[in-house]
């Protein structure tokens, strides 16, 4: 025994030495192998917050539940620490919370698995504004950019057991105080015109923060602070996939060329399999393949070309289906799944389309090589305070746009980048998006760390949002050129510098807008196009004018002109015009609740109304063409009915004039909070007049009276690709309906066209009835269904001998589910509103012409009770508001 065991001993040893190195080879080569697939976990329980900077609210020194995502004054609002901000004017108490720092805080557990991976990331998806992140004492993070998504390496930093993360907001206001002060010049800002404790000094335009924050006018000021969008922690091992994109190269009803581009870390270079298959969004996948990939360690760039034989393609509501794929993309090393990614999208071609033509050069939008004539309205943030937005919010809102025959609206840039769901529902329902950059009309600094940081947040939202087929441009600002060649400050500013300052401003602009942007849509968002600003020439010219670009008509409100100069702008797309409105009286009432509050010069009035005089241009334009309004609610029922005929006069002139103009985009959709507002829709989604007629002048067919030197030109506009047959009958009435003149034309309409059909002398009219009892009624009817209906007053409403409080009879029914009212009535009734007091039911019309003895049936949706919609039901037309003089 003892001659051998050295011998044996050393025969175990070396087998030993050849399984240790044997397993070691395996742990080194292997361990990608054998890694899991990147998980991650919500960080959003367990948070409070407080104040830190010197107040004499001691209550809030103290820690209070937070919501994650959320913002410090919905925090302080839910713990009962401030009053409802939206009412009264508590707006202006509550301007200390914004000019405050506040402290987040929560801890979490880690296991020693957790910290076992590779890599172990924190993720914030949003961060308001000016943030210093703290793990465990540690700081990780200084944020300055609302917009950018961050991604910290937080596996050295982390501990198993409980870990702190701690996060310190800075006003946005006071941290930039000191920095803007030290400038040799201040670029001038609209958020000085919108009160506040900067000193009147303006700090937007150097901050990477929603500009409606500091005030706009149509919305509060309130500076936000918080974690308002989601936080998580990630952990992966030997890859995970960054980014996956379908771009979109050539795109035909034959056949789509796209290229599936997927960006991949790898901890450390590999060898891997990508797998590619997409469907029809249901159904079986159809495998693109697979490709063997040589990964290097860090960010890999991957490109796999696709092929489609006879797509289904997305377009826009009216022009054909929303058709959309779901690709999927699958990352192996060996048999195992390292990494897989899903992405929507909808193919479709997309074109700018600007070439030189009679009228100097088109702007227009062509979806899969169809000319789209855009209808819609500009879109603002749907709350002062983004986290209370719901997916339900944007559907009730984007549905109605859709109902009232809208097939795009414009992503305004002084709000914030809307949430993925936004544009998953304008996606669904066919409604194309002018994307925004966040630049709501200042001036920018031309630093360069000012510079990079917007190119990084354009890069991050570009990179999250390219592959919604809905957005069809990329633009760069709202406004910010044509305030420079046209705005009263700048020109103030502009003369306050040398010119060697003034030229340097604006070359910060043209790198920014002409360079910086273009560039990141080019490279990230390919072929989506790209405009520069709204509006804009393209710097071909002075922007805001009727030949070249985009428009913004303001003389219609801004500076009173009457409603009929809508009429003489020819411009080639119009993104902005407008008119303001109340809300109804229920909205009015969750703000107001005082006898005195209800006078357009209340305190509480004024301070829902948030553009100077406004309250009082609403009641000059209103005596212009009615009667005095009775009472306050006649007042707010008249400024809706006022809004809408005069947007009516403007959204119909431009759609008469297609193809010169191929757009008309109103001013505005939606509202931030309960406010008197351009907005169709008020802040808790109820349809006022105007968004009742756009439903009626952005129908497909149109029939659309155009009185003018003595004449009246009938013209019928048609947005179907498909040619129809029709018939034109004209009716004179006067108000009790008695026929005194009578024509009918049948008529070939075009696909996609606009015309003259007939005209009609005034004389010819006069000859028949007293215009000031009379009107005329056109409608156009295809396949016997009448489609649209216009009427033509020939005097100002106030001449009118209208009748006084026709007499309305109502009769309310249900079949099966479905409520329906019918309406009747033996003399005009105009403008007919049907109200539900606090009910909430949604009526199919309302603010209606009721013509004399033609009954009207209204569906009505509501899960009230017949008893109770009939004790609510109440009607109103025009001359009912009126007073007695």
């Amino acid at each position: 025994m003892g001659r051998t065991c050295p011998a044996l001993f050393r025969s175990l040893a070396a087998t030993a030495f050849c399984i240790v190195g044997f397993l070691l080879f395996c742990s080194f080569t292997a361990s990608p192998l054998e890694a899991a697939e990147p998980s991650s976990r919500n960080l959003d329980s367990g948070w409070q917050f407080r104040v830190v900077t010197n107040t004499d609210r001691s209550d809030v020194k103290e820690w209070h539940p937070a919501t994650v995502p959320g913002v410090v004054q919905t925090d302080l609002l839910h713990s009962g620490l401030i009053p409802d901000p939206f009412d009264r004017d508590n707006e202006f108490r509550l301007q200390w919370v914004g000019l405050a720092d506040w402290e987040y805080q929560t801890r979490f557990q880690v296991d020693a698995a957790t910290i076992g991976h590779d890599h172990v990331d924190l993720v914030f998806e949003g961060l308001d504004t000016f943030a210093d992140v703290y793990l465990n004492d540690q700081a990780i993070l200084h944020a300055d950019n609302m917009f950018r998504r961050w991604r910290i390496p937080a596996k050295a930093t982390l501990k198993p057991g409980p870990n702190t993360l701690r996060i310190i907001f800075h006003s946005a206001v006071e941290k930039m105080i000191p920095y803007v002060k030290s400038l040799p010049y201040i670029l001038p800002s609209i958020s000085t015109h919108n009160y506040g404790n900067e000193e009147n000094i303006a700090t937007a335009p150097y901050t990477r923060k929603a500009p409606y924050n500091y005030g706009w006018d149509w919305g509060p000021r309130f500076m936000t602070e918080g974690i308002w969008q989601p936080v998580r922690l990630e952990t992966w091992d030997a890859l995970r996939i960054e980014n996956f994109h379908i771009h979109q190269q050539n795109i035909t009803a034959d056949l789509a060329n796209v290229t599936a581009e997927v960006e991949i870390e790898a901890s450390r270079p590999t060898t891997a399999t990508l797998t590619l298959a997409h469907d029809e969004m249901s159904g079986p996948q159809a495998v693109d393949g697979a490709q063997t990939l040589q990964l290097n360690a860090g960010i890999n760039h991957v490109s796999f070309p696709v092929r489609i034989a006879r797509p289904k393609l997305w377009y826009p509501v009216g022009y054909g289906a929303q058709n959309r794929y779901r690709f999927s993309a699958q990352v192996r090393i060996g048999p195992d799944v390292a990494a897989h990614a899903e992405t929507k999208t909808g193919l479709r071609s997309v074109e700018l389309r600007r070439v030189a033509d009679q009228w100097g050069k088109s702007f227009e939008f062509v979806v899969n090589r169809i000319s789209v004539f855009a209808k819609g309205a500009d879109v603002i943030p749907f709350d002062s305070f983004p986290n209370r937005v719901t997916p339900e919010i944007h559907r009730g809102i984007l549905q109605s746009a859709r109902d009232a025959h809208m097939n795009m609206v414009r992503e305004w840039g002084g709000g914030y980048y809307e949430s993925d769901d936004f544009y998953d529902i304008c996606d669904e329902l066919g409604i194309m998006v002018w994307q925004e950059f966040m630049f709501g009309g200042d001036m920018i600094p031309g630093d360069v760390s000012f510079q990079e940081n917007v190119r990084q947040e354009a890069i991050d939202q570009i990179k999250r949002l390219r592959d919604h087929p809905s957005i069809v441009v990329w633009c760069g600002n709202n406004e910010v050129e044509t305030g420079w060649w046209h705005w009263g400050d700048r020109q103030e500013f502009k003369a306050s510098i040398s010119p060697d300052t003034r030229d340097r401003v604006w070359q910060d602009y043209v790198i920014m807008f002409a360079d910086i942007l273009r560039s990141a849509v080019t490279q990230y968002a390919d072929p989506t196009p790209y405009t520069p600003s709204s509006p804009s020439a393209n710097f071909e010219e002075i922007p805001d004018n009727q030949h070249n670009g985009d428009m913004h008509y303001w003389a219609v409100w801004h500076q009173q002109a009457p409603a009929s100069d809508y009429t003489k702008q020819f411009p080639r797309f119009m993104s902005e015009f407008g008119f303001q409105s109340f809300p109804e009286m229920r909205t009015l009432h969750a703000f107001a609740n005082k006898p005195e509050d209800f006078d357009i010069r209340s305190t509480v009035m004024q301070a829902h109304q948030k553009n100077k005089g406004g309250n009082e241009r609403i009641l000059t334009y209103m005596l212009r063409e009615y009667r005095e309004p009775k009472d306050f609610a006649s007042f707010v029922y008249l400024s809706q009915v006022q809004q809408a005929e005069i947007i009516k006069i403007g959204a119909e002139h431009l759609r008469r004039q297609r193809p010169r103009t191929m757009g008309s985009i109103y001013w505005q959709l939606n509202d931030c909070w309960p406010v008197a507002s351009w907005a169709s829709i008020d802040y808790y989604g109820r349809w006022k007049a105007l968004h009742y007629y756009a439903r009626r002048f952005y129908d497909d067919v149109l029939i659309s009276p155009f009185l003018h030197d003595d004449k009246v030109d009938v013209y019928v506009v048609s947005d179907k690709l498909q040619p129809l047959s029709g018939t034109i009958h004209m009716r004179l009435l006067d108000f009790s309906g008695s026929v005194l003149l009578e024509q009918t034309k049948d008529i070939q309409i075009p696909a996609q066209s606009s015309a003259i059909y007939f005209s009609v002398d005034k004389a010819a009219v006069l000859a028949k009835g007293d215009l000031r009892k009379s009107f005329l009624v056109f409608d156009v009817e295809v396949a016997g269904k009448r489609v649209s209906r216009n009427l033509i007053f020939f005097e100002v409403t106030h001449d009118l001998e209208l009748p006084v409080a026709p007499e309305i009879e109502t009769t309310l029914s249900k079949t099966g589910g479905d409520y329906s009212v019918t309406l009747q009535s033996s003399k005009l009734a105009r403008n007919v509103y049907l109200s539900f007091g606090d009910l909430n039911v949604e009526a199919a019309d309302n603010y209606f012409d009721l013509l004399p003895a033609e009954s009207v049936t209204i569906r009505l949706k509501s899960s009230a009770t017949v008893e109770q919609i009939k004790a609510a039901l109440t009607t109103r037309s025009l001359t009912e508001a009126f007073g007695s003089n």
